[in-house]
């Protein structure tokens, strides 16, 4: 049983506090579908500047405004016309490429042509039923893109075109970037997140699990698991609940923040106070 000593609860609160404030925006991809007012502008910004998050965040918003201006900040509208068939062959982020890219939107394609939104989407495909809506989520994605990136429709029909596009091995996969998306679109403080979607609510969430998130949890006797997969997602975010159960991945920023910005040295870390 997990003991919730005041001390790590107070770091992690305050770290929260720093780092989840409005001067975070203009640093980190979250500023893409800040940029927009419609719900499905909101959620291919969040799908696509997501899927490109990994890597130097500064490359990743040089990169995600790079992609964006090719949309002519219409997202939604670039989809539906589908104007990706046009895109000329080029690298959009590190191995994320113009043929990853279009395999995307022709999914997306396929869902916006049916559903309002991706929420309604996700409504349809039960996704809030089901205990682990992101990895629920992902599985009906990817359906949506195999089926339109069929060999028939489709001059990129390789797997590894799918596969930079979201993860195919659901059962195992720490699912990051989706998992970040659905912060995104979930959380509702007003702050940092947009807080969009009603379907699901922010308890729901699992943590956006990355290689910092996962050391510095680690570090702090937070995550026992080694590996940076699905089951240590579960593990932290549980041990998370215990200390926010209505917002466990509010701490994504305390986490973030102790790994990343706040310049920690590995020995640094391990003088914080563990659980």
């Amino acid at each position: 049983m997990l003991t919730v000593t005041p001390d790590l609860r107070e770091l992690l609160d305050s770290e929260a506090r720093r780092i989840n404030a409005p001067g975070f925006i203009d640093e980190d991809p979250v500023q893409f579908p800040r940029r927009f007012e419609t719900q499905a502008d909101i959620e291919i910004a969040s799908l696509l500047a997501s899927t490109i998050a990994w890597g130097n965040r500064r490359m990743i918003c040089r990169d995600a405004e790079r992609m964006f201006s090719m949309m002519d900040w219409q997202p939604h509208a670039y989809v539906m016309e589908r104007s990706f068939e046009d895109l000329p062959d080029c690298n959009i982020h590190r191995t994320f490429f113009a043929a990853d890219l279009r395999a995307y939107l022709r999914g997306l394609h396929r869902i916006y042509s049916t559903y309002p939104t991706l929420e309604d989407f996700a409504r349809t495909r039960e996704v809030h039923t089901s205990e682990l809506p992101a990895w629920k989520l992902a599985e009906v994605i990817n359906d949506q893109l195999a089926q339109a990136n069929a060999p028939d429709v489709c001059r990129d029909p390789s797997p590894g075109r799918l596969c930079r596009c979201m993860p195919q091995n659901i059962r195992d996969t720490a699912l990051k970037r989706l998992n970040m998306a659905l912060r995104w679109l979930v959380r509702d403080d007003g702050i940092v997140d947009l807080g969009v979607w009603k379907l699901l609510t922010p308890d729901r969430l699992y943590i956006p699990l990355d290689v910092h998130v996962g050391n510095t949890s680690r570090s702090l006797g937070l995550l026992q698991r080694k590996g940076n997969d699905r089951r240590a997602v579960e593990e932290l975010t549980a041990t998370l609940r215990r200390f926010r159960p209505d917002d466990p991945v509010y701490y994504d920023y305390a986490l973030f923040g102790i790994g990343i910005e706040n310049s920690k040295s590995d020995k640094e870390i391990s003088k914080l106070p563990r659980q």
